[in-house]
């Protein structure tokens, strides 16, 4: 049964059926998770200032999106280990969100392989890149993703090294996983995610692993020698988008933008949209909230690219006032992992319609009709 209203409520309800590791991967920051809590600080310090006795019915929270029409201003984000909180998770939450017409982005470090989730669901889907040490594996990977039918492609920018998360170490939670009497214990309390994920996967042929990476990269979760996980592009820079801009012949989104200059800079080497993030305030600790630096960016590149916006989203409300500040629409990564974890495909579509209903009571109570009509006139910080 799908049983929860809100996003603490399926996150209490998350912590209770997943090993802690696992849960604390997707929780948590890095650092001392000051970005974590800055995020939140933000959304809470922006205050809607509503108009009344507009006639706001009907609403619409259609949305166009590079050519596409979808049902909400809303896009399932690209996560790691969506396939660890639910057997095949990147299935049930694509799935979920074509259900609900919005995008679903798979991700480079997902356990099920992008020819499998596009297969499974039949309906396009967006593929998330990081960029390999060595080129030819990355464009390898991006022909992969155009066979399979992506058309938008997100290269994640913001993760030039590995971030510092020192739970992830305490829980035995790097790749390869560590067996301590710590997590030992934890997986065995959690007996239904010891069956019904971890099990389900060796009855199918073997336990998980990064069905993106390279083979010479691949290993399963427990394995260890000589196969290792994603090796980070030393040497990324600008020059490195622009050459897969020239070889995409798709849409182009960067993401991981924080300054109005660096967007600036995705625009004059073709790409045609970004996403304002920090991750969620899982790499760099101390880093600015999206929310505050949105506007700016926004405005440096008016309609000349598509601005997304993601990290920290807990309530419908919060997606109103990224929307007031400039962005077209909002990715949700933590809010629809918890979803998934509590039921699937049925967890992430519930969540997916607690937060348009959010959404939809935040326009009316404002008196927009549209979302064009949601803007910064709407906001005030406290």
């Amino acid at each position: 049964m799908v049983d929860f209203l809100n996003y603490n409520e399926a996150r209490e309800l998350a912590k209770a059926k997943l090993p802690r590791g696992i849960f604390e991967f997707i929780d948590r920051g890095t650092g001392d998770e000051f970005s974590l809590r800055h995020n939140r600080r933000q959304f809470e310090a922006a205050r809607i200032l509503p108009r009344v006795l507009t006639g706001g019915s009907p609403r619409s929270q259609k949305v166009e999106i590079f050519g596409e029409t979808y049902s909400a201003p809303l896009l399932a984000a690209p996560t790691a280990f969506a396939g660890l909180v639910w057997f095949k998770g990147e299935i049930e939450l694509a799935r979920a969100a074509a259900a609900y017409g919005i995008p679903f982005c798979a991700a480079t470090e997902a356990i099920t392989g992008v020819g499998e989730i596009a297969t499974a669901v039949g309906t396009p889907i967006w593929f998330q890149l990081y960029l390999w040490d060595r080129e030819e594996l990355s464009q390898n990977l991006i022909e992969k993703a155009w066979t399979n039918g992506a058309r938008t492609l997100v290269v994640t920018v913001d993760t030039p090294v590995l971030p510092k998360r020192e739970y992830n170490v305490r829980n035995g939670f790097d790749i390869p996983f560590r067996f301590s009497p710590r997590n030992v214990f934890d997986v065995a309390t959690h007996p239904r995610w010891a069956v019904g994920v971890l099990g389900r996967y060796l009855a199918a042929g073997g336990l998980p692993n990064f069905a993106n990476y390279p083979p010479e990269y691949r290993a399963n979760i427990l394995s260890r020698g000589s196969a290792r996980s994603m090796s980070l592009a030393p040497d990324l820079d600008w020059d490195c988008v622009r050459r897969i801009r020239t070889n995409w012949k798709g849409n182009l989104v960067i993401k991981g933008i924080l300054r109005a200059d660096d967007a600036l800079l995705a625009l004059q080497i073709g790409a045609d949209g970004i996403i304002v993030s920090n991750h969620g305030g899982r790499n760099l600790d101390g880093a600015v909230a999206p929310i505050e630096v949105l506007p700016n960016i926004a405005d440096a590149v008016g309609d000349r690219l598509t601005v997304l916006a993601d990290s920290g989203v807990q309530r419908g409300s919060d997606i109103f006032k990224l929307l007031a500040n400039g962005a077209k629409a909002v990715l949700l990564g933590r809010s629809l992992l918890y979803g998934t974890a509590i039921a699937g495909s049925a967890g992430a579509l519930r969540m997916m319609r607690n937060l348009g209903e959010e959404l939809d009571v935040a326009m009316a109570m404002s008196g927009c009709r549209s979302l064009k009509e949601i803007d910064r006139s709407l906001l005030v910080k406290a």
